[in-house]
């Protein structure tokens, strides 16, 4: 997996090590934990910082290969997480794991490699901008498979996006939501962490709050981080699925008027399923259906031209998936409520 890493201040770190919490949630990721671990700490300024994965109850090896490398890195720890979610990860460690020195609490994914000097990056960002209460960065969709390839293509575009600028933005910013990278620990506390009764967009809404609460977001575009898309198309619909979902719930929680990019594919997806049971009475309702589809197979064409290659071709059938999925997901959690339904 590469990385852009554009711009890189890590020459410039001053911010003293021990003043950063590293968080990182794992479940069965015997996989990718290693690589995940390695590529952190292979900074030597992170070896004063605390680095503590949470797992949530691996089935796997994860546990295992967490354990033998604590021997070889002190800043390195493994404590449990009962409650499994990655809400639920982050909030123990900040409770558990902070200090009186703790100023920066940087969230990672264990199923991410992380570009030299990220953690670093990210504390300095927060240093340099004292009226950020959290640093998120762009990630930019990456893939080995042929599916992942087209997928993370299609998923950078507007069409695959939205224009959601912390996906593959190239414009530092203020912002209201992005990918979480790192916090100010007393603005964390301050609105009581991640709702835990979130399984997927806890991000999302303790941005809501965030912002509610008066705490300004920062998007950095030149610290930026690589995104490996799911290695199926049934695995994307699922994951699309509960992003919906997700979204749903920090709507109805907050009351939210939804944006245009988010009521855009459950109105698609709406108007494609009446469409389709409707066809038998109205056979005319069938040149949305086609349009949508025709729509699909022009992506496929463009992104098979773009990545010089047929693996692009899987690109109409993700960008599909990802539409119907989560506008599906939407409409369902809208009908549900802020109630939580697995």
């Amino acid at each position: 997996m590469t990385h852009s890493n554009r711009g890189s201040r890590a020459s410039e770190t001053c911010v003293p090590a021990e003043k950063v919490l590293v968080a990182i949630p794992a479940l069965n990721e015997a996989s990718h934990i290693r690589e995940c671990l390695e590529s952190l700490l292979s900074d030597t300024w992170i070896a004063g910082t605390r680095v503590v994965v949470a797992d949530g109850g691996s089935t796997d090896d994860t546990c295992a290969i967490v354990t033998a490398m604590i021997a070889d890195h002190a800043a390195l720890s493994l404590i449990q997480n009962p409650a499994r979610l990655q809400a639920a990860a982050i909030n123990k460690v900040v409770r558990e794991c902070s200090d009186q020195n703790t100023e920066f609490v940087i969230r990672c994914d264990a199923h991410a490699i992380y570009p030299q000097h990220y953690v670093a990056r990210v504390a300095q960002a927060l240093s340099d901008l004292p009226e950020a209460a959290s640093i998120v960065t762009p990630m930019d969709a990456v893939g080995i498979s042929c599916f992942q390839r087209a997928a993370a293509w299609v998923a950078d575009t507007p069409l695959g996006s939205g224009g959601s600028a912390h996906r593959g933005g190239q414009r530092s910013g203020w912002v209201d939501h992005g990918h979480h990278a790192g916090f100010r620990v007393d603005w964390f506390r301050r609105i009581g962490g991640y709702d835990e009764s979130f399984s997927h967009n806890e991000d999302a809404e303790f941005d809501r709050r965030l912002t509610q609460a008066g705490g300004r977001i920062r998007l950095d575009a030149d610290i930026r981080l690589d995104y490996s898309m799911r290695p199926t198309l049934l695995k994307l619909t699922k994951q699309y699925w509960f992003y919906g979902r997700g979204r749903a719930r920090t709507v109805t929680k907050h009351r939210m008027r939804p944006r245009i990019r988010q009521l855009i594919p459950a109105v698609n997806f709406a108007v494609l399923a009446l469409s389709l049971i409707a066809t038998p009475v109205f056979p005319l309702l069938l040149i949305f259906p086609a349009a949508y589809l025709a729509l699909l197979v022009a992506v496929s064409a463009i992104a098979a031209v773009r990545l010089r290659t047929l693996c692009g071709l899987w690109a109409g059938a993700a960008l599909g998936a990802m539409h119907n999925a989560w506008g599906a997901g939407f409409l369902w959690q809208m009908i549900l409520g802020n109630r939580v339904k697995r």
